[in-house]
């Protein structure tokens, strides 16, 4: 500890203490480390933390991402997924039309659907449901991660059914895991400012939390880079610490830098490696008792995913396929990435690359 504290300031030193000892941070602590612009030794502290919880293993998986519908009821402002019913280039896919994608990319491989779509109420609750149990019947060995907590939200409102009963005819239909998405970020502020019409803050929470109690491990995200404060990026960190206090039913928390709706957009309109950096580090500080801090390519590219894992990311989440939702608005990013692409990826980061299955169980050590 002696040889990190050299050459700190007080208050750093004073954080490092804290991160060596397990003491968590507050929000005071986290503001200080986004204005700090000692980005090496918050990264040397998010890399201890995490070295810590997984040692040098950095996890990632077989899948494939799907979309049963681009159809949409919420108009968020940062979305160029989304369409109009009957708006050109608006699909609803028949459940029969997403297993013929599947097979046309499916190997014995893929262990997992990573599955979002829009908030359609052209189509009934059931819809949804039996899309799912179509997957699961066709593919029994695959885990389906599918609907986010605003998702949810919005098939209690379609079905005019608690959440919890929406979750249980899901997870009786065949899916084992909810999304992190629909939290963009956990401010009213934000989401009005933004146009988030869907779930609020405490709605999303409270979905995650009813999922956590019937036994359903889920995900969490962040959605930065737009107009939300750092004040609000570090309550968006604390609220998910106290819901995973409550239930310990969060496997991973993801920063997902937002992208421009345009390809073509300059530099000036996307993050930079220094914030995507320190917001993967203070992450992995923030939340003390999530296991995992995803490093997503998708959105922040290959090369700052393989230095995230010296800023306490443990994961590279998978091959993906076909990712839509971040290269409809202006990611230009790789749409997937090969099993030996990540193992090149993790290993050349000097780090043990690990196979898993959506609930973290290693299947093969590379």
């Amino acid at each position: 500890m002696s040889t990190l504290v050299a050459g700190m300031d007080k208050r750093m030193a004073e954080i490092a203490e804290k991160v060596h000892n397990g003491v968590r941070l507050s929000i005071e602590d986290g503001l200080y480390l986004y204005e700090t612009n000692d980005l090496l030794t918050l990264g040397q502290l998010a890399n201890q933390v995490n070295q810590r919880k997984n040692g040098n293993k950095v996890y990632f998986i077989e899948n494939m991402t799907l979309y049963f519908t681009n159809v949409c009821e919420a108009h968020c402002a940062f979305c160029n997924f989304r369409r109009d019913p009957g708006e050109e280039g608006a699909y609803t896919l028949k459940p029969e039309e997403v297993i013929a994608f599947a097979e046309q990319h499916y190997h014995p491989g893929v262990r997992e659907f990573h599955i979002t779509g829009g908030h359609n109420n052209t189509v009934p609750f059931q819809y949804y449901v039996d899309s799912i149990r179509a997957l699961k019947t066709r593919f029994p060995d695959v885990t389906i991660k599918a609907y986010t907590g605003a998702e949810i939200e919005f098939f209690s409102r379609l079905s005019g059914t608690s959440y919890k009963d929406v979750l249980l005819a899901l997870k009786e239909a065949g899916l084992g895991t909810l999304t992190g998405g629909g939290a963009e970020i956990l401010s009213e502020r934000y989401r009005k400012k933004m146009s988030v019409d869907k779930a609020t803050t405490d709605q999303w929470l409270e979905v995650h939390r009813t999922a956590h109690m019937i036994g359903m491990k889920t995900h969490a995200t962040m959605l930065y880079g737009s107009i939300e404060t750092i004040e609000e990026r570090l309550q968006h960190m604390a609220y998910l610490r106290e819901v995973q206090d409550e239930t310990n039913g969060f496997m991973v928390f993801i920063p997902l830098a937002v992208q421009p709706k345009s390809r073509t957009a300059g530099i000036k309109r996307r993050t930079s490696a220094f914030e995507d950096m320190r917001t993967i580090a203070i992450s992995r500080l923030m939340l003390d008792n999530f296991p995992h801090i995803k490093a997503y390519f998708i959105n922040i590219g290959t090369q700052l995913t393989q230095l995230a894992l010296t800023f306490g990311a443990s994961d590279v989440h998978g091959t993906l396929v076909k990712e839509r939702i971040s290269h409809a608005a202006g990611a230009t990013t790789e749409e997937g990435l090969t099993r030996d692409e990540l193992i090149w990826l993790i290993q050349g980061a000097g780090r043990v690359a690990v196979e898993r299955d959506t609930f973290y169980n290693e299947i093969k050590v590379y």
